[in-house]
Protein backbone atom coordinates (compact mmCIF):
# COMPACT_ATOMS: atom_id res chain seq x y z
CA UNK A 1 0.00 0.00 0.00
CA UNK A 2 2.80 2.50 0.63
CA UNK A 3 4.65 1.93 -2.62
CA UNK A 4 1.31 2.13 -4.28
CA UNK A 5 0.33 5.55 -2.60
CA UNK A 6 2.01 7.98 -4.44
CA UNK A 7 0.95 6.29 -7.85
CA UNK A 8 -2.54 6.65 -7.01
CA UNK A 9 -2.35 10.89 -5.80
CA UNK A 10 -0.14 11.36 -8.88
CA UNK A 11 -3.17 9.85 -10.71
CA UNK A 12 -6.12 11.56 -9.26
CA UNK A 13 -4.16 14.61 -9.26
CA UNK A 14 -3.48 14.00 -13.07
CA UNK A 15 -7.50 13.05 -13.69
CA UNK A 16 -8.38 15.92 -11.74
CA UNK A 17 -5.98 18.66 -13.56
CA UNK A 18 -7.70 16.93 -16.72
CA UNK A 19 -11.29 17.27 -15.54
CA UNK A 20 -10.72 20.85 -14.69
CA UNK A 21 -9.20 21.51 -18.16
CA UNK A 22 -12.40 19.50 -19.75
CA UNK A 23 -14.43 21.36 -17.68
CA UNK A 24 -13.55 25.39 -18.30
CA UNK A 25 -13.53 23.97 -22.07
CA UNK A 26 -17.13 22.90 -21.83
CA UNK A 27 -18.15 26.48 -20.65
CA UNK A 28 -16.51 27.72 -23.75
CA UNK A 29 -19.04 28.13 -26.48
CA UNK A 30 -17.09 27.58 -29.66
CA UNK A 31 -19.21 29.68 -32.01
CA UNK A 32 -18.61 32.65 -29.80
CA UNK A 33 -16.78 35.00 -31.10
CA UNK A 34 -14.13 36.62 -28.50
CA UNK A 35 -14.00 39.66 -30.64
CA UNK A 36 -16.55 42.09 -30.54
CA UNK A 37 -17.47 42.57 -34.34
CA UNK A 38 -18.79 46.71 -33.77
CA UNK A 39 -21.41 46.04 -36.11
CA UNK A 40 -23.46 43.03 -35.13
CA UNK A 41 -22.68 44.56 -31.80
CA UNK A 42 -24.19 48.25 -32.65
CA UNK A 43 -27.47 46.01 -34.15
CA UNK A 44 -28.05 44.30 -30.94
CA UNK A 45 -27.50 47.34 -29.00
CA UNK A 46 -30.75 49.43 -31.33
CA UNK A 47 -32.62 46.43 -30.81
CA UNK A 48 -32.53 45.46 -26.81
CA UNK A 49 -32.75 49.97 -26.40
CA UNK A 50 -36.20 49.84 -28.05
CA UNK A 51 -37.89 46.74 -27.07
CA UNK A 52 -36.29 46.14 -23.13
CA UNK A 53 -39.53 46.01 -21.03
CA UNK A 54 -42.36 46.64 -23.60
CA UNK A 55 -45.34 45.72 -22.29
CA UNK A 56 -44.44 45.54 -18.61
CA UNK A 57 -43.12 49.04 -18.80
CA UNK A 58 -44.65 51.27 -21.71
CA UNK A 59 -47.84 49.23 -22.22
CA UNK A 60 -48.89 47.80 -18.82
CA UNK A 61 -47.12 51.32 -16.24
CA UNK A 62 -46.94 54.05 -18.74
CA UNK A 63 -50.01 53.07 -21.12
CA UNK A 64 -52.42 52.50 -17.79
CA UNK A 65 -51.20 55.71 -15.93
CA UNK A 66 -51.46 58.04 -19.14
CA UNK A 67 -54.97 56.26 -19.15
CA UNK A 68 -54.22 54.85 -23.01
CA UNK A 69 -55.30 51.56 -21.64
CA UNK A 70 -57.10 49.85 -18.94
CA UNK A 71 -57.54 46.69 -18.08
CA UNK A 72 -59.98 45.15 -15.39
CA UNK A 73 -57.26 42.56 -13.53
CA UNK A 74 -55.25 43.47 -10.74
CA UNK A 75 -52.12 41.83 -11.35
CA UNK A 76 -51.48 43.73 -14.75
CA UNK A 77 -52.47 46.71 -13.40
CA UNK A 78 -49.09 48.66 -12.58
CA UNK A 79 -50.41 52.10 -14.49
CA UNK A 80 -54.44 51.29 -14.41
CA UNK A 81 -54.76 50.69 -11.04
CA UNK A 82 -51.60 52.18 -9.84
CA UNK A 83 -51.77 48.47 -8.31
CA UNK A 84 -48.18 46.53 -9.30
CA UNK A 85 -44.84 48.23 -9.25
CA UNK A 86 -42.94 44.96 -10.00
CA UNK A 87 -43.43 45.87 -13.99
CA UNK A 88 -41.34 48.93 -13.43
CA UNK A 89 -38.38 47.22 -12.25
CA UNK A 90 -37.36 45.25 -15.40
CA UNK A 91 -36.41 48.02 -17.25
CA UNK A 92 -33.57 48.08 -14.76
CA UNK A 93 -32.25 45.11 -17.45
CA UNK A 94 -31.03 47.76 -19.63
CA UNK A 95 -27.91 47.60 -18.02
CA UNK A 96 -27.51 43.79 -18.53
CA UNK A 97 -28.17 44.20 -22.37
CA UNK A 98 -28.10 47.62 -24.24
CA UNK A 99 -25.61 49.75 -21.66
CA UNK A 100 -23.35 46.70 -21.97
CA UNK A 101 -23.30 46.18 -25.93
CA UNK A 102 -22.94 50.17 -26.51
CA UNK A 103 -20.52 50.06 -23.89
CA UNK A 104 -18.38 47.41 -25.78
CA UNK A 105 -19.05 48.83 -29.26
CA UNK A 106 -17.74 52.13 -28.13
CA UNK A 107 -14.54 50.26 -26.46
CA UNK A 108 -13.70 48.19 -29.85
CA UNK A 109 -13.93 51.72 -31.74
CA UNK A 110 -12.36 53.91 -29.53
CA UNK A 111 -8.62 54.02 -30.48
CA UNK A 112 -9.09 53.95 -34.40
CA UNK A 113 -9.51 57.50 -35.93
CA UNK A 114 -10.78 55.63 -38.88
CA UNK A 115 -13.48 54.87 -36.97
CA UNK A 116 -14.74 58.13 -35.29
CA UNK A 117 -18.57 57.67 -36.97
CA UNK A 118 -18.96 54.52 -35.69
CA UNK A 119 -17.51 55.55 -31.79
CA UNK A 120 -19.39 58.98 -32.51
CA UNK A 121 -23.06 57.64 -33.46
CA UNK A 122 -22.51 54.71 -30.41
CA UNK A 123 -22.22 58.19 -28.44
CA UNK A 124 -25.11 59.09 -29.70
CA UNK A 125 -27.34 56.12 -29.20
CA UNK A 126 -25.58 55.63 -25.51
CA UNK A 127 -27.64 58.78 -25.03
CA UNK A 128 -30.61 57.70 -25.93
CA UNK A 129 -30.39 54.94 -23.57
CA UNK A 130 -29.54 56.35 -20.84
CA UNK A 131 -31.69 59.11 -21.20
CA UNK A 132 -34.43 56.85 -21.13
CA UNK A 133 -33.32 55.43 -18.22
CA UNK A 134 -32.72 58.49 -16.01
CA UNK A 135 -35.56 59.62 -16.83
CA UNK A 136 -37.37 56.76 -15.80
CA UNK A 137 -35.40 56.20 -12.12
CA UNK A 138 -33.92 59.55 -11.75
CA UNK A 139 -30.44 58.75 -10.20
CA UNK A 140 -28.65 56.32 -11.68
CA UNK A 141 -25.31 54.76 -11.94
CA UNK A 142 -23.63 56.60 -15.28
CA UNK A 143 -20.10 56.81 -15.02
CA UNK A 144 -19.49 53.50 -13.65
CA UNK A 145 -22.33 51.63 -15.61
CA UNK A 146 -20.98 48.56 -18.19
CA UNK A 147 -17.47 48.53 -16.12
CA UNK A 148 -17.76 44.92 -14.68
CA UNK A 149 -15.48 43.06 -17.04
CA UNK A 150 -13.37 46.23 -15.97
CA UNK A 151 -14.34 44.82 -12.29
CA UNK A 152 -16.29 47.31 -10.79
CA UNK A 153 -19.63 45.64 -9.21
CA UNK A 154 -21.26 48.24 -7.34
CA UNK A 155 -21.04 51.37 -9.52
CA UNK A 156 -22.37 55.04 -7.94
CA UNK A 157 -25.28 56.42 -8.65
CA UNK A 158 -24.97 59.70 -10.30
CA UNK A 159 -27.09 62.55 -9.64
CA UNK A 160 -29.57 63.43 -12.49
CA UNK A 161 -28.74 66.67 -13.00
CA UNK A 162 -24.89 65.52 -13.41
CA UNK A 163 -26.33 62.53 -15.99
CA UNK A 164 -28.00 65.55 -17.71
CA UNK A 165 -25.59 67.41 -17.95
CA UNK A 166 -23.24 64.84 -19.51
CA UNK A 167 -26.09 63.72 -22.18
CA UNK A 168 -25.90 66.90 -23.43
CA UNK A 169 -22.11 67.20 -23.54
CA UNK A 170 -21.85 63.80 -25.47
CA UNK A 171 -24.53 64.75 -27.85
CA UNK A 172 -22.59 68.34 -28.71
CA UNK A 173 -19.02 66.40 -28.88
CA UNK A 174 -20.47 63.34 -31.21
CA UNK A 175 -22.10 65.70 -33.59
CA UNK A 176 -19.38 68.13 -34.15
CA UNK A 177 -17.30 64.50 -34.78
CA UNK A 178 -19.25 62.72 -37.19
CA UNK A 179 -17.14 62.86 -40.63
CA UNK A 180 -18.89 62.03 -43.81
CA UNK A 181 -15.23 61.47 -45.76
CA UNK A 182 -15.10 58.19 -43.05
CA UNK A 183 -17.04 54.64 -43.25
CA UNK A 184 -19.76 54.31 -40.83
CA UNK A 185 -21.87 51.02 -39.83
CA UNK A 186 -23.64 50.88 -43.11
CA UNK A 187 -26.80 48.22 -42.93
CA UNK A 188 -25.62 47.33 -39.60
CA UNK A 189 -27.24 50.62 -38.71
CA UNK A 190 -31.17 49.36 -38.96
CA UNK A 191 -32.10 53.29 -38.64
CA UNK A 192 -30.19 55.01 -40.93
CA UNK A 193 -28.06 52.85 -42.77
CA UNK A 194 -25.03 54.63 -41.45
CA UNK A 195 -25.92 57.97 -42.82
CA UNK A 196 -24.09 60.51 -41.25
CA UNK A 197 -26.09 63.24 -41.90
CA UNK A 198 -29.17 62.04 -40.77
CA UNK A 199 -27.64 60.61 -37.44
CA UNK A 200 -25.87 64.20 -36.73
CA UNK A 201 -29.84 65.33 -36.89
CA UNK A 202 -30.76 62.58 -34.09
CA UNK A 203 -28.06 64.15 -32.20
CA UNK A 204 -28.96 67.42 -32.38
CA UNK A 205 -33.44 66.39 -31.95
CA UNK A 206 -32.05 64.47 -29.10
CA UNK A 207 -30.49 67.73 -27.88
CA UNK A 208 -33.58 69.84 -28.06
CA UNK A 209 -35.92 66.93 -26.33
CA UNK A 210 -33.20 66.95 -23.36
CA UNK A 211 -32.81 70.74 -23.68
CA UNK A 212 -36.79 71.12 -23.40
CA UNK A 213 -36.58 68.60 -19.85
CA UNK A 214 -34.75 71.14 -18.14
CA UNK A 215 -37.68 73.98 -18.26
CA UNK A 216 -38.76 73.60 -14.54
CA UNK A 217 -34.97 73.63 -13.34
CA UNK A 218 -32.91 75.55 -15.21
CA UNK A 219 -34.66 77.71 -18.01
CA UNK A 220 -31.11 79.64 -18.86
CA UNK A 221 -29.58 75.81 -19.60
CA UNK A 222 -32.39 74.79 -21.27
CA UNK A 223 -32.26 78.29 -23.86
CA UNK A 224 -28.93 77.54 -24.07
CA UNK A 225 -29.27 74.15 -25.28
CA UNK A 226 -32.34 74.40 -27.28
CA UNK A 227 -31.07 77.02 -29.48
CA UNK A 228 -28.32 74.99 -29.70
CA UNK A 229 -29.78 72.13 -30.81
CA UNK A 230 -32.20 74.03 -33.69
CA UNK A 231 -29.30 75.92 -34.93
CA UNK A 232 -27.41 72.27 -35.38
CA UNK A 233 -30.64 70.92 -37.37
CA UNK A 234 -33.42 68.68 -36.07
CA UNK A 235 -35.44 66.30 -37.79
CA UNK A 236 -38.23 67.75 -39.55
CA UNK A 237 -38.10 66.08 -43.24
CA UNK A 238 -40.33 62.94 -43.61
CA UNK A 239 -37.13 60.84 -44.71
CA UNK A 240 -35.50 62.00 -41.46
CA UNK A 241 -37.56 59.84 -39.42
CA UNK A 242 -35.81 57.64 -37.36
CA UNK A 243 -37.58 54.04 -37.62
CA UNK A 244 -36.58 50.29 -37.56
CA UNK A 245 -38.28 48.36 -40.01
CA UNK A 246 -39.59 44.95 -39.30
CA UNK A 247 -40.43 42.02 -41.30
CA UNK A 248 -43.39 39.60 -40.62
CA UNK A 249 -41.06 36.43 -40.70
CA UNK A 250 -40.20 33.05 -38.61
CA UNK A 251 -37.69 34.29 -37.37
CA UNK A 252 -39.01 36.04 -33.77
CA UNK A 253 -36.25 38.85 -33.38
CA UNK A 254 -37.50 40.26 -36.92
CA UNK A 255 -41.08 40.68 -35.90
CA UNK A 256 -42.08 44.09 -34.17
CA UNK A 257 -42.06 43.74 -31.10
CA UNK A 258 -44.91 45.61 -29.91
CA UNK A 259 -46.97 43.46 -32.25
CA UNK A 260 -45.51 40.42 -30.70
CA UNK A 261 -46.10 41.95 -27.19
CA UNK A 262 -49.61 42.45 -27.70
CA UNK A 263 -50.52 39.20 -29.54
CA UNK A 264 -48.50 37.37 -27.27
CA UNK A 265 -50.13 39.21 -24.48
CA UNK A 266 -54.31 40.38 -24.62
CA UNK A 267 -54.46 39.52 -28.16
CA UNK A 268 -53.43 36.11 -28.65
CA UNK A 269 -57.03 34.29 -29.41
CA UNK A 270 -58.54 37.41 -31.64
CA UNK A 271 -61.92 34.97 -31.16
CA UNK A 272 -61.85 34.89 -27.51
CA UNK A 273 -64.30 36.81 -25.87
CA UNK A 274 -61.63 37.93 -22.80
CA UNK A 275 -58.22 38.59 -23.11
CA UNK A 276 -55.09 37.31 -21.26
CA UNK A 277 -53.94 40.60 -19.43
CA UNK A 278 -57.68 42.01 -18.99
CA UNK A 279 -56.75 44.65 -21.86
CA UNK A 280 -58.24 47.41 -24.30
CA UNK A 281 -58.05 50.66 -25.22
CA UNK A 282 -59.09 53.63 -22.50
CA UNK A 283 -62.16 55.86 -22.14
CA UNK A 284 -59.77 58.48 -21.82
CA UNK A 285 -57.88 58.12 -25.28
CA UNK A 286 -60.64 57.01 -27.28
CA UNK A 287 -63.34 59.58 -26.60
CA UNK A 288 -60.46 62.14 -26.94
CA UNK A 289 -60.02 60.77 -30.56
CA UNK A 290 -63.84 60.72 -30.96
CA UNK A 291 -64.67 64.32 -29.54
CA UNK A 292 -61.73 65.60 -31.92
CA UNK A 293 -63.00 63.82 -35.17
CA UNK A 294 -59.27 62.61 -35.07
CA UNK A 295 -58.79 60.42 -38.66
CA UNK A 296 -56.17 58.57 -36.42
CA UNK A 297 -59.72 56.73 -34.50
CA UNK A 298 -60.19 54.07 -37.25
CA UNK A 299 -56.25 53.82 -37.92
CA UNK A 300 -55.57 52.90 -34.53
CA UNK A 301 -58.93 51.28 -32.91
CA UNK A 302 -61.00 48.37 -33.70
CA UNK A 303 -64.39 47.15 -32.29
CA UNK A 304 -64.46 43.26 -32.77
CA UNK A 305 -67.99 42.72 -33.84
CA UNK A 306 -69.57 39.29 -34.47
CA UNK A 307 -70.55 38.59 -38.56
CA UNK A 308 -73.53 36.49 -39.90
CA UNK A 309 -71.11 33.15 -39.11
CA UNK A 310 -70.67 34.12 -35.41
CA UNK A 311 -66.83 35.08 -35.89
CA UNK A 312 -65.37 38.08 -34.97
CA UNK A 313 -63.86 40.58 -37.03
CA UNK A 314 -62.46 44.41 -36.52
CA UNK A 315 -64.76 46.97 -36.91
CA UNK A 316 -63.47 50.55 -37.32
CA UNK A 317 -66.98 52.52 -37.29
CA UNK A 318 -66.34 55.59 -35.16
CA UNK A 319 -69.56 55.16 -33.88
CA UNK A 320 -68.99 51.93 -32.48
CA UNK A 321 -65.60 53.06 -30.89
CA UNK A 322 -65.87 53.09 -26.94
CA UNK A 323 -62.85 52.43 -24.44
CA UNK A 324 -63.09 50.95 -21.37
CA UNK A 325 -62.63 53.05 -18.32
CA UNK A 326 -59.76 53.14 -16.22
CA UNK A 327 -59.93 51.40 -12.75
CA UNK A 328 -63.37 50.61 -12.94
CA UNK A 329 -63.30 46.75 -12.90
CA UNK A 330 -61.95 44.11 -10.75
CA UNK A 331 -63.74 41.21 -12.46
CA UNK A 332 -65.09 40.88 -15.72
CA UNK A 333 -67.29 43.54 -17.18
CA UNK A 334 -70.44 41.80 -19.44
CA UNK A 335 -69.31 44.21 -21.84
CA UNK A 336 -66.00 43.35 -22.53
CA UNK A 337 -65.91 43.15 -26.26
CA UNK A 338 -67.93 46.38 -27.00
CA UNK A 339 -64.95 47.67 -25.82
CA UNK A 340 -62.01 49.25 -28.26
CA UNK A 341 -58.92 48.05 -28.85
CA UNK A 342 -55.73 47.98 -31.44
CA UNK A 343 -56.24 47.68 -34.93
CA UNK A 344 -55.08 44.66 -36.02
CA UNK A 345 -53.78 45.81 -39.24
CA UNK A 346 -51.97 48.27 -38.44
CA UNK A 347 -50.73 48.21 -34.67
CA UNK A 348 -50.54 44.88 -34.15
CA UNK A 349 -48.77 43.82 -37.78
CA UNK A 350 -45.75 42.04 -37.57
CA UNK A 351 -44.01 43.87 -40.08
CA UNK A 352 -45.32 47.11 -38.90
CA UNK A 353 -42.16 49.86 -38.18
CA UNK A 354 -41.37 51.16 -34.80
CA UNK A 355 -40.75 54.98 -35.22
CA UNK A 356 -37.91 55.60 -32.79
CA UNK A 357 -38.11 59.86 -33.07
CA UNK A 358 -40.44 61.73 -34.92
CA UNK A 359 -41.09 65.09 -36.72
CA UNK A 360 -44.18 65.80 -35.21
CA UNK A 361 -42.24 65.65 -31.71
CA UNK A 362 -39.13 67.76 -33.24
CA UNK A 363 -42.15 70.31 -34.43
CA UNK A 364 -43.76 70.28 -31.06
CA UNK A 365 -40.57 71.03 -29.34
CA UNK A 366 -39.93 74.02 -31.40
CA UNK A 367 -43.72 75.43 -31.17
CA UNK A 368 -43.01 75.55 -27.25
CA UNK A 369 -39.94 77.12 -27.77
CA UNK A 370 -41.72 79.59 -29.97
CA UNK A 371 -44.15 80.34 -26.89
CA UNK A 372 -41.21 80.79 -25.06
CA UNK A 373 -39.16 83.28 -27.25
CA UNK A 374 -36.19 80.46 -28.23
CA UNK A 375 -37.12 80.45 -32.14
CA UNK A 376 -38.40 82.93 -34.32
CA UNK A 377 -41.40 80.39 -36.18
CA UNK A 378 -45.19 81.05 -35.87
CA UNK A 379 -46.08 78.46 -33.12
CA UNK A 380 -49.28 77.99 -35.32
CA UNK A 381 -47.60 77.34 -38.63
CA UNK A 382 -45.22 74.83 -36.41
CA UNK A 383 -48.49 73.39 -34.85
CA UNK A 384 -49.81 72.64 -38.27
CA UNK A 385 -46.78 70.72 -39.02
CA UNK A 386 -46.91 69.06 -35.96
CA UNK A 387 -50.61 67.69 -36.92
CA UNK A 388 -49.44 67.26 -40.53
CA UNK A 389 -46.29 65.04 -39.85
CA UNK A 390 -48.03 62.79 -37.57
CA UNK A 391 -51.63 61.93 -39.84
CA UNK A 392 -48.40 61.22 -42.87
CA UNK A 393 -46.62 59.25 -40.42
CA UNK A 394 -49.26 56.40 -40.66
CA UNK A 395 -48.67 55.75 -44.13
CA UNK A 396 -45.52 53.88 -43.06
CA UNK A 397 -47.75 51.37 -41.87
CA UNK A 398 -49.58 50.01 -45.06
CA UNK A 399 -52.22 51.81 -47.66
CA UNK A 400 -54.64 51.19 -45.15
CA UNK A 401 -53.35 52.78 -42.60
CA UNK A 402 -53.12 56.14 -44.89
CA UNK A 403 -54.64 59.53 -44.15
CA UNK A 404 -55.69 61.08 -46.93
CA UNK A 405 -54.84 64.93 -47.14
CA UNK A 406 -59.48 66.44 -47.25
CA UNK A 407 -59.24 64.20 -43.45
CA UNK A 408 -55.69 66.19 -42.19
CA UNK A 409 -57.61 69.28 -43.51
CA UNK A 410 -60.61 68.82 -41.63
CA UNK A 411 -59.68 68.04 -38.75
CA UNK A 412 -56.85 71.00 -38.46
CA UNK A 413 -60.22 73.20 -39.54
CA UNK A 414 -61.56 71.64 -36.44
CA UNK A 415 -58.63 71.84 -33.82
CA UNK A 416 -57.36 75.23 -35.10
CA UNK A 417 -54.39 76.15 -32.56
CA UNK A 418 -55.49 78.42 -29.68
CA UNK A 419 -53.36 81.63 -30.85
CA UNK A 420 -55.78 83.77 -28.63
CA UNK A 421 -55.02 81.70 -25.85
CA UNK A 422 -52.86 81.58 -22.70
CA UNK A 423 -49.48 80.14 -22.68
CA UNK A 424 -50.89 77.14 -20.71
CA UNK A 425 -53.74 76.83 -23.38
CA UNK A 426 -51.40 76.44 -26.03
CA UNK A 427 -49.08 74.37 -24.22
CA UNK A 428 -51.71 71.69 -23.53
CA UNK A 429 -53.36 71.56 -27.09
CA UNK A 430 -49.20 71.03 -28.40
CA UNK A 431 -48.75 68.03 -25.53
CA UNK A 432 -52.43 66.25 -25.60
CA UNK A 433 -51.88 66.17 -29.94
CA UNK A 434 -48.07 65.09 -28.79
CA UNK A 435 -49.74 62.38 -26.47
CA UNK A 436 -52.07 61.01 -29.06
CA UNK A 437 -49.27 61.26 -32.04
CA UNK A 438 -46.69 58.79 -29.76
CA UNK A 439 -49.48 56.27 -29.07
CA UNK A 440 -47.64 52.53 -28.80
CA UNK A 441 -44.38 54.10 -30.95
CA UNK A 442 -42.64 56.28 -27.59
CA UNK A 443 -45.09 55.77 -24.49
CA UNK A 444 -41.56 56.94 -22.39
CA UNK A 445 -41.71 60.07 -23.85
CA UNK A 446 -45.24 60.60 -23.29
CA UNK A 447 -44.44 60.31 -19.72
CA UNK A 448 -41.78 62.41 -19.96
CA UNK A 449 -44.10 65.47 -21.67
CA UNK A 450 -46.78 64.81 -19.12
CA UNK A 451 -44.32 65.20 -16.03
CA UNK A 452 -42.75 68.34 -17.21
CA UNK A 453 -45.86 69.91 -18.85
CA UNK A 454 -49.05 68.68 -16.61
CA UNK A 455 -50.36 67.49 -20.35
CA UNK A 456 -52.68 65.99 -21.25
CA UNK A 457 -54.70 66.51 -18.24
CA UNK A 458 -55.67 63.55 -16.34
CA UNK A 459 -57.93 62.45 -13.60
CA UNK A 460 -56.69 60.59 -11.31
CA UNK A 461 -57.73 56.97 -9.96
CA UNK A 462 -58.08 55.69 -6.77
CA UNK A 463 -58.46 52.14 -6.68
CA UNK A 464 -58.56 50.52 -3.35
CA UNK A 465 -55.16 49.61 -2.23
CA UNK A 466 -53.40 51.27 -4.71
CA UNK A 467 -49.46 52.73 -4.03
CA UNK A 468 -50.12 56.40 -4.46
CA UNK A 469 -52.77 57.36 -2.51
CA UNK A 470 -54.40 57.81 -5.86
CA UNK A 471 -51.90 60.22 -7.93
CA UNK A 472 -50.54 59.22 -10.99
CA UNK A 473 -47.22 57.15 -11.23
CA UNK A 474 -44.09 59.60 -11.16
CA UNK A 475 -41.46 57.33 -11.77
CA UNK A 476 -40.27 53.89 -11.81
CA UNK A 477 -39.15 52.06 -8.77
CA UNK A 478 -35.51 50.67 -8.71
CA UNK A 479 -35.73 47.05 -7.96
CA UNK A 480 -34.86 46.20 -4.73
CA UNK A 481 -32.30 43.44 -5.62
CA UNK A 482 -30.31 46.67 -6.17
CA UNK A 483 -30.12 46.79 -1.98
CA UNK A 484 -28.83 43.57 -1.76
CA UNK A 485 -26.02 43.67 -4.63
CA UNK A 486 -25.44 47.44 -4.43
CA UNK A 487 -27.19 48.30 -1.34
CA UNK A 488 -24.35 51.39 0.04
CA UNK A 489 -24.65 53.41 -3.21
CA UNK A 490 -28.44 52.30 -3.98
CA UNK A 491 -29.42 53.85 -0.07
CA UNK A 492 -27.67 56.91 -0.86
CA UNK A 493 -29.15 57.61 -4.22
CA UNK A 494 -32.70 56.68 -2.26
CA UNK A 495 -31.67 59.56 0.57
CA UNK A 496 -30.99 62.24 -2.05
CA UNK A 497 -33.91 61.97 -3.84
CA UNK A 498 -36.49 62.70 -0.98
CA UNK A 499 -35.64 58.82 1.01
CA UNK A 500 -38.65 56.47 -1.22
CA UNK A 501 -38.12 54.28 -3.79
CA UNK A 502 -41.65 54.49 -4.71
CA UNK A 503 -43.86 55.50 -7.46
CA UNK A 504 -44.81 58.56 -6.46
CA UNK A 505 -41.33 60.32 -5.39
CA UNK A 506 -39.76 62.37 -8.29
CA UNK A 507 -36.99 62.53 -10.74
CA UNK A 508 -35.13 65.80 -10.63
CA UNK A 509 -36.19 67.49 -13.36
CA UNK A 510 -39.87 66.91 -12.51
CA UNK A 511 -40.67 69.79 -10.38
Amino acid sequence: MNKIYPYLVFILALTFSNCTKDLEDLNVNPNASTTVVPGYMFTKAQLDAVSNNYIGAAYLTIGGSMQQTATYKEVPAAGDKYFNETYSYTSWEAYSTAVIEIQKVMDAVAEDPEQTNLLSIARIWKVFIFHRLTDLYGDIPYFESGLGLNGTYSPKYDEQSVVYADLLKELDEAAVALNADLPSYGNADLIYGGDIAKWRKFAYSLMLRLGMRLTNVDIAAAESWVRKAIEGGVVLADVDLARIAYVDGSQISQRNFIASGLLNTDYLNQQAVDNIEGGKLAETFINHLKNTNDPRLNVISVVRVRNATGTFVPDTTSSLQMGMPNARYNSFPENFATFSEPNPNTILRFDAPHLVLTPTEMYTLLAEASLRGWYDTDAAELYTQAVQSAMRQWALFGSYAEIAQNRIDFYLSGNPFASSGTFEDKLEQLYTHLWVSLFLQDEYEIFANWRRTGYPILTPVNYPGNLTGGTVPRRFVVPLTEENYNGENFREAVQRQGGTNALTSRVWWDQ
